[in-house]
């Protein structure tokens, strides 16, 4: 027989777990209302700066310094936008000699990420040509960086005759073993990512924040201007963690599919990447994709790590240069 003491026992028990049932949920709860505040705080502290233009059906913002052709279109990384490449300078220093635009690619910023398709480097990639000719591009030179460099090489690929060139910088071109791409997985299942992108995801990634920029940025110190002017609230949105998180989950099979691609390529190519780079290796990536494409150029910058569009802005507009000068015809707009 049970005993009153153990029937008592039991009872507490199961009152105590529904208290923390209760108490979990009012956390959650507290969480989501937390995460759509600072998200409404982040958009007004940092509204668009740009413009809009819709291409099948997807609002991408941009920003178009104007100016004097070639034309040059500047690609992110994972997690970046716009701002990244207006913070490091590169906007500026290239805009005195080539009409500059950058673009939010899907999901980051403020351009649209619908939930219609996959988007991998070849539906950016095609999503960027159809931009390209809705603007009138002919040819132009195209710059990416970090996770950019897939789409700049499918748009290479894929459209051969919508680009003039590419400068690739800090690119990861072939696959290996990544534990980020395991961890990123679960804020992309349906349902389950929904709701901790809506809760914990932005929460989790707030507080990883300070120690992943250290690490993009190494050996250098993260520059004062970064910390100063770089929208980290815009990118602890439950839309950009899902852009992010998407594109950390597909960046090694989207390698593997292009790797067995890139002796294709018939345009001039410069490659750059720091020599201390620790994000992605140096060696195994980016001197191994220059031994592939035959029209291609290899810079390695040494002591620099993965953003060095920050600490070599003038030496990535002299590779843009360098190809500039091999690209045929110039790229221009109508």
């Amino acid at each position: 027989m049970i005993g009153k003491a153990q029937v008592t026992s039991r009872r507490a028990i199961s009152r105590s777990k529904g208290g923390l049932w209760l108490v979990a949920a009012a956390g959650l709860a507290a969480s989501a209302l937390y995460v759509r505040e600072e998200t409404s705080r982040a958009e007004q502290e940092f509204p668009p700066t740009g413009k809009s233009i819709t291409v099948r059906g997807v609002r991408l913002h941009f920003i178009d310094t104007g100016g004097a052709d070639p034309v040059l279109v500047l690609l992110h990384g994972n997690g970046a936008m716009i701002a990244d490449m207006e913070i490091s300078g590169l906007v500026n220093e290239a805009a005195k000699r080539y009409r500059v635009i950058v673009f939010d690619r899907p999901g980051y910023g403020y351009s649209e990420r619908p939930r219609d398709r996959a988007w991998g480097p070849k539906e950016q990639a095609d999503l960027f040509r159809d931009a390209f000719a809705q603007f009138g591009f002919v040819r132009p030179l195209v710059f990416g960086h970090s996770w950019g460099t897939q789409v700049a090489l499918s748009l290479a690929l894929d459209h051969p005759n919508s680009v003039g060139g590419l400068v690739l910088a800090s690119g990861y071109y072939f696959p290996t073993a990544r534990a980020d791409g395991i961890m990123a997985a679960p804020a992309t299942v349906p349902i389950l990512g929904d709701f901790m992108r809506h809760t914990v995801s932005p929460l989790i990634a707030g507080v990883m924040a300070p120690g992943m920029f250290r690490k993009m940025f190494a050996p250098q110190p993260v520059p004062s201007k970064f910390s100063a002017e770089f929208p980290v609230g815009l990118t602890l949105r439950p839309s950009q963690i899902r852009a992010s998180s998407e594109e950390t989950v597909m960046m090694v099979p989207a390698a593997a599919a292009l790797e067995g691609r890139y002796r294709e390529l018939r345009l001039p190519v410069c490659i750059m990447a720091g020599g201390a780079d620790r994000i992605v290796d140096t060696d195994s990536q980016s001197v191994r994709l220059h031994s592939m494409i035959e029209l291609s150029e290899m810079r390695v910058l040494p002591g620099l790590g993965h953003m060095i569009h920050y600490f070599a802005t003038d030496q990535v507009v002299r590779a843009i240069d360098g190809v500039a000068a091999r690209a045929e015809p110039m790229a221009v707009a109508v």
